[in-house]
């Protein structure tokens, strides 16, 4: 597989400085991936300031482009229908490999502690009686989507790696909900008995929001299991994009939470109760993901094997 670097990118920059501005003939319009971990609705309204952040400050037009599913979005970017996505550690994984490196990541989010990792966690219902996953045994478990670190590399790979058992022996079922925000609502309305999701940290996660949002109730999803410390999924381009173009984009993100805290506030899900929101953005390289493609590797294996 071939990689690039962003010391690649620097060098072919500075080897072609005329062309740093010929990227904008070729692509008027620049068309981002989000991933499916909510509603479409809310995904485009929280995607909006930087949309029009980007377009302002790249002077293209700028779509936000949305999927069905986590492979919506790989299968979008490895058919070149779109130059970049915001991608989970995961489906970024799935990209690399499905396109055989032919993605780069530049960007993560970064937090106000400095940190840029999250957790996977299981939650059920509070009332459910299920306070472990020694209680989940014989129930049935949902994982969010096939491609979702949080929702299902990361949780099936310490199921069998830390906690000693194969999910699918383990639970009487294992189907995936389709997103984040399926699994949580499949639990409180009794469709699942668990599911795997995540959180930042215990006031800032998918079923938080979910709350903050008014599409379930407070205190009625609990958390029984989390994962160590996930590296948050990056900003990945297609590499066959000129150099200057993906560096002047990335700048572009990395300049948005200054030009426009208000609306990064409302892109990052900003909660003022959280004592450690994100900030911005850190740069990263295709080696910081290296784990997570060997992990899915790995989980296919365990799968074939099974």
């Amino acid at each position: 597989m071939r990689s690039i670097t962003l010391v690649t990118l620097a060098a072919l920059m500075a080897a072609s400085p005329a062309l740093a501005a010929d990227w904008k003939k070729d692509y008027q319009v620049v068309k981002i991936g989000v991933l499916s971990g909510e509603n479409e609705k809310d995904r485009l309204a929280r995607n909006e300031p930087l949309r029009e952040h980007l377009e302002k400050t790249l002077g293209v037009k700028v779509e936000i482009f949305t999927a069905g599913n986590y492979d919506g979005v790989i299968q979008a970017i490895a058919a070149n229908q779109i130059e970049a996505a915001r991608f989970g550690s995961s489906s970024y994984a799935a990209a690399y490999t499905q396109t055989n490196g032919g993605v780069v990541p530049t960007l993560t989010t970064i937090k106000k502690n400095g940190n840029t990792g999250y957790h996977s966690i299981v939650v059920t219902r509070c009332d459910s009686g299920i306070k472990s996953l020694a209680d989940a045994k014989g129930k049935v478990h949902a994982f969010a989507d096939p491609d979702s670190t949080s929702g299902y590399a990361v949780p099936y790979f310490n199921f069998i790696t830390k906690e000693g058992f194969k999910p699918e022996e383990y639970f009487a079922a294992t189907p995936f909900g389709g997103s984040h925000e399926a699994d949580v609502t499949g639990v409180v309305n009794g469709t699942f008995d668990t599911a795997s999701t995540y959180q930042n940290n215990d006031v800032d996660g998918v079923y938080q929001r979910m709350v903050t949002k008014g599409m379930i109730d407070a205190g009625v999803v609990c958390k029984i299991w989390e994962s160590p410390e996930i590296t948050s999924g990056p900003l990945a381009f297609r590499t066959n994009l000129p150099a200057e173009m993906i560096e002047e984009i990335t700048q572009a993100f990395e300049n948005f939470p200054e030009t426009d805290p208000e609306g990064y506030k409302l892109y990052s899900s900003f909660d003022p109760k959280d004592a450690n929101p994100a900030v911005g953005f850190s740069r990263v390289d295709t080696e910081r993901y290296q784990w997570i493609v060997e992990m899915r590797d790995w989980i296919k294996k365990q799968r074939r094997g099974g």
